[in-house]
């Protein structure tokens, strides 16, 4: 399944359409098929500088099918994939982890991802290898970059995209340039993003404006055809970052990265690849309540950080049995965050110097069963050791040992717990057998898997008072990993002008860490034991050599066994249909977007108070029409235009922005969108 972007051709003469696939969404402008085979299992790939102008990749990947978004103004939205979020995804940006500043998630890893800085995103749903880190349930998306080797006389290279967005006032400028030869090369990317309020669709202006820089300098050298080494270092500032709701805006969130990377396709001992990266990246963060808005309330702010150093070796070797695949990858994040006044007073530690350490072991086989059968099997095991260096700070020395600003207080009033350090011993593994269908038609899988996943710093250590019961929110040290149990079988096909991808799967959660209101109205983190099911499907069909058709649809249900209610914040039933049209140097398209209402909603939390549950409402279905053109001018030059939510349509999808008083906001998506771009290779 390739990401394209949607099309549509509709009543209007002047509607023209962007070329999608099935379970595609209006990511890239035109089909660029990779290679003529199918991907793996429930496996995207889409090439971001194809994308629409002025979007961030999470806002960008929600619109697929089987991702949903939480949006939270222009910048921050944070996916979901079959139901799963946060860190049930592993979300690796060129190799390396990035994971956010606020405790609110306010800037999700996919924020610190400027799509015009990378050249392939890769989404792979559900438990497909064991290769990307610890747990993952819900998926993998990677954001990575490949530079070509330079020929012997091959000169520099060149890319600009500029883009304009209307609503909001959204610009967008980025540029990429490299040099090299044989031996090496030198490539400069840079990028600026900027975007106002924009108005959803009864005219309401949204907070939602942002400025964003990025710029990344990567060195490689390359001896001979099967071996790289490359270097790199990125920083990415956004600025003035607005939020709806009641809560805090963001002065500045900022990330830089170092990388390391060294790749071999030649025989190195055992091993016929390999792969060694390491990386360190740094994330500085601030949140409040003064700079950016007159808030009644009194002033806070929450400077943040979040450090991550990490690395992985992973090397393929044949032998008869089939190939395997060995790796070691390990990580340490550490998390700050407090809460003060503006004089500087503290009042919360939100983070107490939290300290999550993983070292991961795992192998996969492929091992052949026919000349049209193969098994993949393997297994993983993970290290993990956590604690919270802080946590028994008092914000005021004078204060009782009782204090309510002491972390360590709050775990034990809350949970009993007083010992804040843990350790881990998580193992998973998977088993997959894939058929290829007749005639190169496709392959049928079926695959179990167990991956586990352990609780991030601020389900583990988050230490929120607010000087009121029903704002305070705790961690929980004692909180256990989730074990996720999935069963999964999936269909890719195609035949005399159709192509068709579909996926059934289930997942049994023993220990889901669910996020909870206990009887006292306190945010708690509390294992249940739940069970998520659903599908993925995705259908094209090129009719001509012209026009083609797809539809993509996607479902989920999700469901807290132990209290018999259903999960918050999980998406409806999702789909797109598109038509589109290509011939010579043009393309036009249309797609229909629509989401079902959301029945299944938890409003109520365990405190029996109604409003209580992560979920604001049973959401309104929603249907929008997008479209758009492009005209190629040679082989350098691209102009694209498009209109998104062509009929003013106002809607919200079901996830909602949390805005870190405790308040669940349920933003409206952007009305009538008019965008223009223009890209250039030289």
């Amino acid at each position: 399944m390739r990401f394209h972007r949607s099309p549509v051709a509709c009543a209007l003469a002047c509607a023209l359409p962007l070329a999608v696939q099935a379970a595609d969404s209006n990511l890239r402008l035109a089909p660029v098929e990779v290679n003529a085979e199918v991907p793996g299992p429930a496996q995207t790939e889409l090439f971001p500088f194809e994308a629409a102008p002025a979007r961030e990749a999470a806002e960008a990947l929600a619109e697929l099918p089987g991702i949903a978004g939480s949006r939270k103004g222009g910048h921050g939205t944070d996916i979901k994939i079959r139901g799963l979020g946060e860190d049930r995804l592993n979300v690796i940006l060129d190799g390396a982890y990035v994971f956010g500043g606020c405790p609110s998630r306010m800037d999700p890893p996919t924020s610190y991802a400027a799509l015009s800085g990378y050249d392939q995103v890769t989404v792979i749903r559900g438990m497909q290898s064991l290769e990307y880190g610890p747990g993952g349930p819900g998926g993998t998306v990677l954001l990575e970059r490949h530079t070509d080797p330079f020929g012997p006389d091959e000169g520099p290279r060149a890319r600009l995209d500029a883009g304009y967005r209307g609503n909001g006032n959204g610009r967008e400028l980025a540029v990429d340039l490299a040099a090299g030869n044989p031996q090496g090369y030198v490539r400069v990317l840079g990028g600026l993003d900027r975007s106002g309020n924009y108005e959803d669709g009864k005219g309401r202006k949204v907070r939602s404006s942002y400025r964003q820089r990025n710029a990344t300098l990567i060195l490689g050298y390359t001896p001979d055809a099967d071996h790289t080494l490359e270097f790199s270092v990125e920083r990415q500032a956004t600025r003035d970052i607005l939020f709806p709701g009641l809560g805090m805006d963001s002065p500045y969130a900022d990330d830089t990265a170092l990388r390391l990377d060294y790749r071999s396709e030649a025989p190195t001992g055992p091993f016929d690849d390999l792969r060694l990266t390491l990386y360190r990246t740094r994330v500085e963060h601030l949140m409040d309540n003064y700079t950016l808005r007159n808030s009644p309330s009194p002033d806070f702010a929450a400077p943040s950080e979040s450090t991550t150093t990490g690395g992985s070796l992973v090397g393929g070797v044949a032998t008869e049995y089939g190939r395997w695949k060995l790796g070691v990858d390990a990580r340490l994040n550490r998390r700050e965050a407090r809460r003060q006044t503006a004089a500087g007073v503290l009042q919360s530690v939100l983070w107490p110097d939290a300290r999550i350490r993983q070292l991961g072991l795992f192998g996969e086989l492929v091992h052949p069963l026919a000349k049209d059968r193969r098994l993949v099997a393997g297994l993983r095991y993970d290290r993990v050791d956590a604690r919270a260096d802080q946590g028994l700070v008092n914000t005021d020395p004078a204060a009782a040992p009782t204090s309510n600003d002491v972390p360590a207080n709050l775990y034990a009033a809350t949970y009993g717990v007083t010992d804040t350090d843990r350790s881990e011993n998580n193992f998973g593994g998977l088993l997959r057998l894939e058929q290829d269908l007749a005639d190169d038609r496709g392959t049928f899988y079926a695959g179990i898997s167990r991956s586990v996943r352990t609780a991030d710093a601020t389900e583990r250590y988050i230490a929120a008072w607010m000087m009121a019961p029903e704002m305070v929110r705790v961690g929980n040290p004692a909180i256990r990993p989730e074990k996720h149990h999935q069963a999964e079988l999936g269909l890719q096909w195609r035949d005399a002008g159709w192509k068709a991808e579909g996926s059934l799967y289930l997942d049994k959660v023993q220990d889901y860490i669910l996020r909870d209101r206990n009887a006292a109205r306190n945010e708690v983190y509390r294992n249940v034991d739940a069970t998520l099911y659903g599908f993925d499907l995705s259908l094209r069909r090129q009719w001509s050599s012209a026009w083609s058709s797809s539809l993509g649809l996607s479902w989920v249900h999700a469901q807290n066994d132990t209290d018999d209610r259903p999960i918050a914040q999980t998406p409806p039933l999702e789909g797109n249909l598109s038509l589109d049209y290509r011939a010579g140097p043009w393309q036009a398209g249309a797609r229909l977007r629509a989401a079902a209402t959301q029945t299944r909603v938890d409003t109520l939390s365990s405190s029996g108070v109604p409003g209580d549950g992560l979920d604001v409402r049973k959401t309104p279905g929603w249907m929008v029409l997008d479209l758009y053109a492009r005209y190629r001018v040679g082989d350098s030059l691209d102009l694209a235009l498009g209109v998104d939510n062509l009929f003013d349509h106002a809607y919200a999808e079901h996830l909602n922005l949390e805005d870190g008083d405790g308040n669940s906001v349920q933003v409206n998506e952007p009305g009538r969108s008019l965008w223009l771009k223009l890209s250039a290779s030289f």
